[in-house]
């Protein structure tokens, strides 16, 4: 899979955004979360209104740096993430969800860097994500771009 570019989402990347969190969700946590807490983080995290109305914040909110997609070769959402920074000099990764055929191919590492991008550009000195679950599938992903765990869930990385 060859990565076409990261870019800032567009109003018509809503439903994208949301299916592709609601199937990563599916996917990732079936066996790890019960149904009932995986139904309150899907409607939580993929709300098609919610999303709609993050990509359409004038400037973004304080704390809100907005949504990220990566794009294959012809266009198509492959990926997405979230970011922003709520606490001066901390940066939070919101979301971070690839398609499952573009996994493995430098997308999520990617979204990752123009989000901490974004972030630093923001004062961020250090990055934060809070994972759904402590047998998180996520955890190597993370751990191989330097965030150590702060909790069970939490994890933390410095930033240059």
């Amino acid at each position: 899979m060859q990565l076409a570019g990261v870019r800032t989402a567009a109003a018509g990347d809503a439903t994208t955004i949301s299916r592709l969190l609601a199937d990563t969700i599916r996917s990732s946590y079936a066996g790890i979360l019960d149904e009932i807490p995986m139904r309150r983080l899907i409607s939580a995290q993929c709300a098609l209104p919610r999303i709609r109305a993050e990509i359409e914040i004038p400037g973004g909110a304080p704390g809100w740096l907005g949504w990220l997609v990566a794009t294959g070769p012809e266009g198509a959402v492959v990926g997405v993430a979230a970011g922003g920074v709520p606490v001066p000099g901390e940066g939070e990764v919101y979301a971070l969800a690839v398609e499952p055929g573009a996994r493995r191919a430098g997308v999520g590492t990617a979204l990752l860097a123009a989000t901490t991008d974004r972030m630093r550009g923001y004062g961020a000195r250090e990055q934060r994500v809070e994972l759904p679950a402590e047998a998180d599938p996520a955890l190597p992903f993370y751990a191989r771009l330097g965030f150590a765990a702060l909790s069970p869930r939490r994890w933390s990385r410095p930033l240059a």
